[in-house]
């Protein structure tokens, strides 16, 4: 998982720079040829795609950067936290629903991901089995039971294949 999410954020860098190193001066260059800048939309544009390109590379380095302190030693045992499949039921309409625990960057809703850093996720982080998270959403509060986890340390652990 967080593999995954490293190598997208790099591929993005590295095809930002391509932009901002290749791409962007050739722009310039052709609208600088158009003559007077004051009023060369061309130029204009492309100048604005340059800083925006810079600002989006300094969030992306900063991204990577904090994924890369990411230390899954302090992942909880036998809790739910960062990479945990969790299947709870909903207190209120007896539903059950199952999630994944990932980094923002790695969120798929489509895919039963949910953020730890989401209300939901706050929510649910170092909770056991049998426990019920009180969670406040913005549709209104949420009572959650947790009925099975499996966590990182236990999918790791599990040879090729298997759980998935």
């Amino acid at each position: 998982m967080l593999e995954e999410a490293k190598k997208t954020l790099q591929a993005e860098v590295e095809a930002l720079n391509y932009e901002l190193t290749v791409t962007l001066p050739a722009t310039l260059k052709k609208a600088i040829q158009n003559g007077d800048l004051r009023e060369n939309g061309d130029y204009h544009a492309a100048l604005e795609r340059q800083h925006f390109i810079q600002a989006r590379l300094s969030h992306l380095r900063a991204r990577l950067g904090k994924l890369s302190q990411i230390d899954l030693t302090k992942v909880p045992l036998g809790k739910v936290g960062l990479g945990s499949r969790v299947k709870v039921k909903d207190m209120g309409s007896g539903d059950f629903e199952e999630w994944e625990l990932v980094i923002p960057e790695a969120m798929d809703f489509d895919r039963g991901h949910i953020s730890v850093s989401s209300p939901l996720g706050r929510g649910l982080v170092d909770r056991e089995v049998g426990d019920t998270a009180v969670v406040q959403l913005p549709s209104g509060v949420r009572k959650l039971k947790i009925v099975s986890l499996r966590t990182l340390h236990e999918q790791l652990a599990e040879p090729a294949g298997e759980g998935a």
